[in-house]
This record gives C-alpha cells, sequence and structure tokens, in this order.
C-alpha cells in the first residue's frame, strides 16, 4: 500500500523577479497567466516568453470549453515548460499542457486516451487555497454535462511548486476567503479520510492549526489582519495540497460539485457550505475513531472546553470569515435537490468511495434540504 508522495521540489521567493533569473525564464517558456497578475508583477520584467491568459475564454471557475480553446492556442508555439501563475483555475487549466497530443479536454477527463507527459510544469499559486501546486489533480465544470469532473493523474503533479508570497499581497478579501476556506476543507477530509495515514496526518493536522489559528487572529483583529499572516496561509494551503494529494477528499467536495457546476459558485465557498453539515453526519454515524480526532484537533486549536458543541464554534469562527448562505440564495430550486442527490450518487463515485463512512441517498439528501 503506498502511503505517500511528494513530487515537487518546493522554492520560496521574496519576489516574482528572483524566480525569473533563477529559472531562466526565457522564450523557450509558456505561461499562463491573467492579465491581472500579469500586469502587476510580470509585465515590467520584459520577458520573452509566450504568454496565455485563460480569461479571454472566459471568466471563473474553468470549464472544457476553456481548456479546449487554451490547448488550442498553446498549439501554435514551440514550448519546453509551463508556468502557472494564478489560483486552482489557472494551475488546473495548465496541466492539460504538459500532456501530448490533447485537444478534448473531456477526453482526458474520461480516461479515453494515453496519458503522455512531455513538458516540464512549474506551478506558482496566487491564491492560498487549491494546494493545486503540490497536487495531480484538475476540476473543471463539463458543460454538456451539467456539473463539475475532476481527474487525478501521475501527469498532472507539477515538477517544481513555487510559493511567492508578495504575489498574495493584495489578494481582495473574498478570494482570501474562498481559498483557505477550501484549503481548510482539503486538510480536514484528508485527516480523516480512508486512505490517512501517519505521513499524510502530518500535514493535514498542520495544515487545520494555522488556518484556524490564523482565522482566530482576524477575528480578534478584524478582516483587514488577514494582509498581515498571508504567508502562514499560503503555507498551510500548500500543506493542505501535500495531504489530500496522497489522499483524495470526499462527500464535501461530491455534494458541492451540483452546486458548483449549474450555479457557478466560486469552488471555496461551495465546500463551505458543506463542509461542517457533512462532518456533523460523520460524528453521528461514527463518533470514534478519525473523526473524535479532528474534532479534538479543533477543541484544542480553537481553545475550547471539552464538552463544547465543536460545530457550533467552528460555525461561528467560519461565519465570520464569511457568512453562509442558504443554497436557494444562489437559484437552486427545492426540486433539484433531489437531482443533485441522484447526479451525486451516479458522477461522483470517485469521491464518494472516499468519505469517511458511507453516506447513504437520504443522508446526502437531508444535507441538500438542511442547506436548502
Amino acid at each position: 500500500m503506498k502511503l505517500f508522495k511528494l513530487q515537487p521540489e518546493i522554492h520560496k521567493f521574496d519576489k516574482f523577479s528572483e524566480f525569473a533569473e533563477e529559472f531562466g525564464l526565457s522564450d523557450r517558456d509558456v505561461i499562463v497567466v491573467n492579465n491581472s497578475i500579469f500586469d502587476k508583477f510580470i509585465k515590467e520584467l520584459d520577458l520573452k516568453s509566450i504568454f496565455i491568459s485563460p480569461k479571454k475564454y472566459g471568466n471563473g471557475e474553468p470549464s472544457d470549453e476553456i481548456i479546449d480553446k487554451v490547448l488550442e492556442e498553446a498549439s501554435q508555439y514551440e514550448f519546453d515548460r509551463i508556468i502557472a501563475i494564478g489560483g486552482g483555475a489557472v494551475m488546473d487549466i495548465a496541466k492539460f499542457l504538459v500532456l501530448e497530443n490533447v485537444s478534448n479536454t473531456l477526453d482526458v477527463f474520461e480516461r479515453k486516451i494515453e496519458f503522455n507527459k512531455i513538458k516540464e510544469f512549474i506551478a506558482i499559486p496566487t491564491t492560498c487555497g487549491t494546494g493545486s501546486e503540490v497536487t495531480s489533480f484538475s476540476v473543471a465544470e463539463i458543460k454538456s454535462k451539467g456539473t463539475k469532473m475532476g481527474i487525478g493523474i501521475d501527469e498532472f503533479l507539477p515538477d517544481h511548486a513555487v510559493l511567492i508570497p508578495s504575489l498574495l499581497a493584495d489578494i481582495p478579501y473574498k478570494f482570501f476567503a474562498f481559498s483557505t476556506l477550501d484549503a481548510l476543507v482539503h486538510a480536514a477530509e484528508s485527516f480523516v479520510a480512508p486512505r490517512s495515514n501517519p505521513y499524510t496526518e502530518l500535514f493535514a493536522e498542520k495544515a487545520i492549526e494555522l488556518i484556524l489559528k490564523g482565522y482566530k487572529q482576524i477575528s480578534e483583529n478584524g478582516k483587514d489582519y488577514y494582509s498581515e499572516i498571508i504567508e502562514d496561509f499560503l503555507i498551510g494551503s500548500n500543506y493542505a495540497g501535500i495531504a489530500f494529494g496522497n489522499t483524495s477528499v470526499g462527500a464535501v467536495h461530491a455534494l458541492s460539485y451540483p452546486l458548483g457546476g449549474k450555479y457557478h459558485v466560486a469552488h471555496g465557498e461551495c465546500n463551505y457550505e458543506f463542509f461542517t453539515p457533512v462532518f456533523k453526519v460523520y460524528t453521528e454515524i461514527a463518533p470514534e475513531a478519525k473523526i473524535k480526532k479532528f474534532n479534538d484537533l479543533v477543541i484544542s486549536v480553537l481553545g475550547l472546553s471539552k464538552d463544547a458543541d465543536v460545530y457550533e464554534e467552528l460555525d461561528k469562527l467560519l461565519g465570520f470569515i464569511w457568512e453562509k448562505k442558504k443554497l436557494s440564495t444562489f437559484g437552486m430550486e427545492e426540486s433539484e435537490i433531489l437531482e443533485f442527490t441522484e447526479s451525486v450518487i451516479e458522477k461522483q463515485q470517485r469521491l464518494l468511495s472516499n468519505n469517511y463512512v458511507p453516506l447513504d441517498k437520504e443522508q446526502m439528501i437531508n444535507i441538500y434540504r438542511n442547506l436548502f
């Protein structure tokens, strides 16, 4: 049984210019980056590299249509390396460029082709949530299917993960909240996953500790304080990515996919909606073992009494970071509770098989209904 893998070399620089010099960026590099990051941190360097901005093909979460257009644009260039600079969306898109002879994204998600990695891949996060710089996963909205799909293949693992905290200096609060909530979910789902082991637990536990302690500091000092401790969240996100990259995630992600796919809700906000409701059900079904260890960890980090209601207190803290909404406010209709549940059962078995404990159809329906 394989316990742990960490492929990317992890680097850290104070400035993007230092990275560009050490890695010798040239006209043989394709850099996937959106214009806002390019204008703020890269333009002044006058690099000769090839730049592709996914946002020219659509905003928001990545879709198979956007990825197909990025693949088409990249196919006209000769290059040796792909450098992804951005949040999880940019990195999830860029991962497809490492593969040989790919023009149809859905063929990859449905594993209809042979995977052959032919390009070196460098990933530089500009948010503190997905951990995509150290994982083999990519997730996209599949327009024809009306849901999100994910795939994890070794070929998608970056060769280098580069942390540059200054790239996050001006991250808007909303993106900070959504990305760090996403990282917390990654760490929590990894911590209780069936494939969790002493190695992944080290990274998941440290990620949970860094993120929750950071949230406590923000609750005490005000929301603007997040920029003062952004490096803690960047490292916490990286730890969470290392953890769930080895264990995968479960029902929180699975239940969030139909909502995010149909109503274009940000991935981190989607996961936040389902996080504590799923973990409450886990605790009701099997209150001992790993979920108890998770609950005890939260109690310890938040400084709660042993008889505290863990999820009530956790919801209070997370609610300060970002207010949780009813699913109906995103546009979801009551009739879709059953539809979304059936979609999860049909299309997300890869994730459901990784639950702390199995959830049946009625339990999933109740989670949707209680959040509706």
